[in-house]
């Protein structure tokens, strides 16, 4: 039987330039050595370091497995060793998703987001990876729905036989940490019912209904959560499988053609467009946003990121094209009418959610003050 290939993408905000809106060079250069030697030293097969907003993102593909103890120390110790360079230079938010002290053998509930996919590798397997920033992993609620569920979005699930028998949907109900597996098509209504609370359920994993085959995996990770308080947003992470009896590429992407609402942006406490931006735009500047994605493209090819002649991983930057040039129009249009809203709801998001951010500090100056009516 084959060896499995893993791809984990894990993220980690350590400190970003002038705000909080890019990672700069030195950071990205720390991850980019340390997992050049772990790649030397056979830890991991291939990796790729890139930035999203102000999130250092870590990609890499190995046959370790999931929840291997190496992979997230690695992770760990280069987020580590990233932050405290970011604290040399005085970066702002140096460390900020580092919650706990010490490392305890996986970085789930630590502060830097996860998303892992084991898989046996097909004839071709082309993956998507998805990075956001200044949103939480409920904003892939919608477009994962859409890239599986949806027939007006995917003509697989109409013409293609292999995908007929639809898709199973694991939801993380992230405020009592339950899960519940829902299958679509027949259980559609339930599944919509859940992940159109975006804040509390979050889509963490997709199979394949006729044979289980893993499809989609997303980071659940809500750090208001595990610090009890605002200490900056989620900014989740997500793979995608594709082609061959999945959906195409294109479907997967397809969803991103116009900007859709999600919650974040400024401290954390707004309303805000998504906008899909390749590598270069993903820095988060306008009232640290709007919220940005990337996607990227990328081959498995015999547990590694299929590589060019001379060893340079191949990796293609979806976003950058000009088929998302509306959505990107739209989410700047969008993000101009919500400011002129300033902190009146529906620009900032609900009472509940903003418990976790500074708010309550603020009214706790002015409980003393409040009379019977």
């Amino acid at each position: 039987m084959p060896e499995k290939t893993t791809i984990s993408i894990i993220k980690c905000d350590v400190g970003s330039l002038v705000g909080h809106h890019t990672v700069p060079k030195p950071l990205l250069d720390i991850g980019e050595k340390r997992l050049r030697e772990a790649q030397k030293n056979g830890l991991v097969n291939s990796h790729y370091v890139f930035h999203a907003g102000d999130d250092l993102e870590l990609l890499m593909v190995h046959q370790k497995g999931e929840n291997n103890p190496d992979i997230h120390k690695l992770a760990w110790d280069i987020f580590q060793e990233a932050a405290k360079k970011a604290a040399d230079l005085k970066l702002y938010g140096a460390g900020q998703d580092i919650l706990k002290a010490a490392f305890s053998g996986n970085v789930r509930g630590m502060g830097p987001g996860v998303a892992e996919m084991e898989i046996e590798e097909r004839r071709s397997d082309p993956i998507v990876v998805f990075a956001a920033d200044k949103t939480e992993p409920g904003a892939f609620n919608y477009p994962i729905f859409r890239i599986f569920a949806d027939p007006f979005n995917t003509a697989g699930l109409v013409i293609d036989p292999n995908m007929g028998g639809g898709f199973k949907f694991e939801v993380l109900d992230t405020v009592k940490n339950k899960k519940v597996v829902l299958k679509c098509p027949e259980e559609m209504y339930e599944l919509i019912a859940l992940i159109g609370t975006p804040g509390r359920y979050v889509v963490s994993h997709v199979w394949r209904a006729s044979d289980d085959l893993i499809c989609a995996a997303t980071s659940t990770t809500r750090l208001s959560l595990i610090a009890g308080k605002y200490v900056g947003k989620d900014d989740p992470v997500s793979i995608v499988r594709c082609q061959h009896g999945l959906p195409a590429l294109g479907e997967a992407v397809a969803p991103f053609m116009h900007s859709y609402f999600v919650e974040g942006w400024m401290r954390g406490s707004h309303w805000g467009p998504l906008m899909p931006v390749g590598l270069k735009d993903a820095k988060c500047v306008a009232f640290d946003g709007p919220p940005r994605i990337v996607a990227l493209g990328l081959q498995v090819s015999h547990g590694k990121i299929a590589c060019d002649d001379d060893g340079t991983p191949m990796i293609s930057d979806l976003f950058e094209d000009p088929s998302f040039d509306l959505a990107r129009r739209e989410a700047g249009e969008y993000a101009v009418v919500l400011r002129r809203m300033g902190e009146f709801d529906p620009a900032r998001l609900g009472a509940e959610a903003m418990e976790y951010t500074t708010l309550p500090k603020v009214l706790e100056k002015l409980k003393d003050r409040f009379k019977k009516a």
